[in-house]
């Protein structure tokens, strides 16, 4: 059953982490646009997040700190700075993960993950207070254009999803990509 509630509703963070639990998706405000999550370590989840968005492969999740980001990471600890560098708003990067963080049904090759610290206090507030990293991946089909209007999302996905957080309408666009690729940092978007 679907519901949408207010970001500055006082049960919002307890609403979205129960959903997450029970394997649900929730859609969510970021700094840039909308997103949808889902329990990054349920194969279910993301399998029914893969058939909303009519797609498989790699995602991205929510992290709440750069220090959790770095813990992650299966990486030198010189590229580790790099990478702390480029760990900032608007910004995804996808980097070499230890094993056991997420589902391997969103990794990419050779054990990489996207990695995103949103800019908004409900991302922060969310990755701190869930056990799990939770997905983060526009609110769309795949090849059609990011929703950032909630009652777009609600018309769209009220069949689909059990939770929109509204933040009203969200002129942002995706963040930017970084990509750690053979000792080199490559610009996807």
């Amino acid at each position: 059953m679907f519901e949408r509630i207010s970001i500055h509703d006082k049960s919002v963070l307890i609403k979205a982490c129960s959903i997450l639990e029970m394997g649900g998706i929730i859609a969510y405000p970021t700094d840039t646009i909308y997103g949808l999550g889902c329990d990054a370590l349920n194969d279910h989840a993301i399998q029914k997040l893969n058939s909303i968005k009519q797609r498989k492969g790699p995602m991205s999740v929510l992290c709440s700190d750069i220090e959790t980001g770095l813990s992650w990471m299966d990486l030198p600890d010189h590229e580790k700075i790099n990478a702390e560098e480029k760990m900032r708003a608007a910004t995804t990067i996808i980097v070499p993960i230890k094993d056991k963080i997420v589902s391997k049904l969103i990794m990419g090759e050779r054990n990489s993950l996207g990695i995103r610290i949103p800019d908004h206090n409900f991302c922060i507030n969310l990755a701190n207070n869930y056990s799990s990293p939770i997905t983060t991946t526009s609110v769309n089909r795949s090849g059609q254009n990011p929703h950032t209007n909630p009652d777009e999302i609600q018309i769209e996905f009220s069949n689909e999803i059990a939770l929109c957080i509204d933040d009203g309408i969200i002129k942002g666009r995706g963040s930017a990509i970084y990509k750690f690729n053979n000792g080199n940092w490559e610009v996807l978007r």
